[in-house]
């Protein structure tokens, strides 16, 4: 497993559907080492931190794996690393891997995994596509936060290390779908809830979830 790509970006101004807003979404490969500090990496910003950014969204991790699905389902030869807003361009991550609570060393930082990436409009904007929040929901394709636990100095090519992980715990995969999905399986909603690490914000979500498969059962 390793950093295939760091990539940093500013606020900038961004107009789609008629608006016009400030978004961090546009993320670029950089050379030199970073520090990644407790909200962000030196050089790399959120527009809107009521939504973005702050301990638990301190980074974004997305495979590079899933590069190869995009750019045949939506073509653009000039696509590169960052393309979808992440700080670290991953290999060997994947979702269905991927564990909330997962404590990883990165260089010399540790980092901790938080929750999937639920899109907003801004990756419409970025995309200049009405349908990609629509596609990146459904194709399960979503990364990963991290906070960070101790910081340090990350680069390209740095190894991501496997420290511990959490229990019980649920996949990246399991939560993303239990969020984005009605689902109607029980078993992973109360099994959320033991999750250490998940932010309340989302335990709420499930345990609303519960509470509706109780209702439609009386």
């Amino acid at each position: 497993m390793k950093v295939v790509s760091v990539n940093v970006g500013l606020p900038c101004l961004l107009t789609w559907g008629g608006a016009t807003f400030k978004t961090a979404i546009f993320k670029h490969p950089v050379a030199d080492r970073v520090m990644l500090r407790t909200t962000n990496l030196d050089g790399d910003r959120q527009a809107d931190l009521s939504v973005h950014g702050g301990a638990n969204k301190a980074a974004y991790g997305y495979p590079s794996e899933h590069y190869t699905a995009w750019n045949a389902e939506i073509p653009d030869p000039a696509r590169s690393w960052g393309a979808f807003g992440e700080n670290f361009t991953t290999e060997g991550l994947m979702e269905t891997a991927v564990s909330i609570g997962d404590r990883y060393r990165i260089g010399s930082a540790v980092v901790m995994v938080t929750t999937p990436r639920l899109p907003c409009f801004k990756l419409a904007g970025k995309f200049q596509r009405d349908d990609i929040i629509r596609r990146f929901v459904l194709s399960g394709r979503c990364g990963f936060y991290f906070s960070v636990v101790e910081e340090g100095v990350v680069g390209a090519g740095d190894k991501v290390e496997l420290l511990g992980r959490e229990e019980p715990t649920l996949t990246i995969a399991e939560v993303n779908r239990l969020y984005t999905v009605k689902s109607s399986d029980r078993q992973s909603l109360e099994r959320s809830l033991n999750v250490k690490t998940l932010p309340e914000s989302w335990k709420d979500r499930f345990r609303a979830r519960l509470a509706e498969i109780d209702d439609h059962r009386q």
